[in-house]
């Protein structure tokens, strides 16, 4: 598609874009001395509508709720639904896995569906207990049939999990490429690649066997599968030496322990999230095409995982210094 089909949705993405947190407002949220000051801040923002008692206990209710009602009005607007469905797709296949795991076990876990602006709850319980749908696309159906496959043959639950965590990734891919646009292609295959990164490493330290990790291993990468089960069996300090010599070498110095020589996994986390953020710098700059919009969304996660490690830190006491650390980049910070 012409990037100038996004000309009509780009401009309210700008619009949207004011709306984020500034970093003046982090800093009042983040030395705000109780909850209720940090909510008296928060009602000059877009979340002033759920400024109530109880807000910094329902928040991950609200912001999974925010979350639905944002991907259902980008999905009315947005031209090329399948760059939507690249930040969506996350929430699709959690639910895909607890609804799966409450078919097969009987128990109602209907309490943690995301809604991901497109699929209704009882569309994903369908395809599961009938194994077909006309609503999903095939690479949802292959992975739903590809689980409830697998279970009849063994009846351990944590397959669910690394069954669609490896689709998920490959999907990931498939809608990077079909869209035809580099730079979303790079922005996932780097998704990808730090994923596995660290997936292996924590197999390592849990001492999982080269089986397993070849099956949570995703091979839509652009680092060979087989690179990474070369170092099945031996120890994080070697991985970390191997990663170190991939594309993402810059990237991950910072983070390895000059005692152990291997990588902090805890890092990990926040620095795979920054790069990921700094792939799309360029968007402030174009006019056309998709990127602002991935941007956006981009920003908008940034934005509540930040928000939620604040309104965790200031109920549980954490420094503030804790805190800052913790938080993801932004285009303030």
């Amino acid at each position: 598609m012409k990037e100038t089909a996004y000309n009509q949705i780009n401009p309210l993405i700008r619009l949207k874009e004011t709306e984020l947190l500034s970093n003046a407002q982090y800093e009042q949220l983040l030395t705000a001395k109780t909850v209720e000051e940090l909510k008296d801040i928060l009602k000059n923002t877009v979340y002033n509508a759920y400024m109530t008692d109880d807000f910094a206990e329902k928040f991950d209710y609200i912001y999974a709720k925010e979350k639905g009602k944002l991907y259902e009005w980008l999905y009315e607007m947005a031209p090329e639904p399948e760059v939507i469905t690249i930040y969506t797709s996350r929430a699709t296949f959690h639910n895909l896995k607890v609804l799966t795991k409450a078919e097969l076990t009987g128990r109602d876990l209907d309490y943690l569906f995301l809604d991901d602006g497109r699929y209704s709850i009882e569309t994903l319980k369908s395809a599961i207990r009938t194994r077909v749908s006309t609503e999903l696309p095939e690479a949802l159906m292959d992975a739903i049939l590809e689980v409830l496959d697998y279970f009849q043959e063994s009846s351990t639950l944590q397959a669910i999990d690394i069954i669609y965590d490896r689709n998920f990734l490959t999907f990931q891919r498939q809608l990077a490429e079909s869209l035809e646009n580099k730079d979303i292609v790079r922005e996932v295959a780097a998704f990808i690649d730090l994923t596995n990164i660290s997936t292996m490493a924590r197999g390592i330290i849990q001492g999982q066997h080269e089986n397993f990790l070849s099956t949570v291993l995703s091979n839509s990468g652009t680092i060979a599968k087989e690179n990474f089960l070369a170092y099945a069996k031996q120890s994080l300090q070697a991985f970390t030496d191997f990663t170190l010599n991939t594309a993402y070498g810059g990237l991950l110095t910072a983070i390895v322990s000059t005692s152990t020589k291997e990588l902090d996994l805890i890092a990990f986390e926040k620095v795979k999230d920054n790069y990921l953020t700094s792939l799309y710098d360029k968007a402030k700059i174009m006019a056309f095409g998709p990127l602002p919009l991935l941007a956006f969304l981009n920003a908008k996660e940034v934005e509540w995982k930040n928000l939620r490690l604040i309104l965790v830190g200031k109920r549980s006491g954490f420094p503030l210094e804790v805190i800052r650390e913790r938080m993801r980049m932004t285009d303030d910070l």
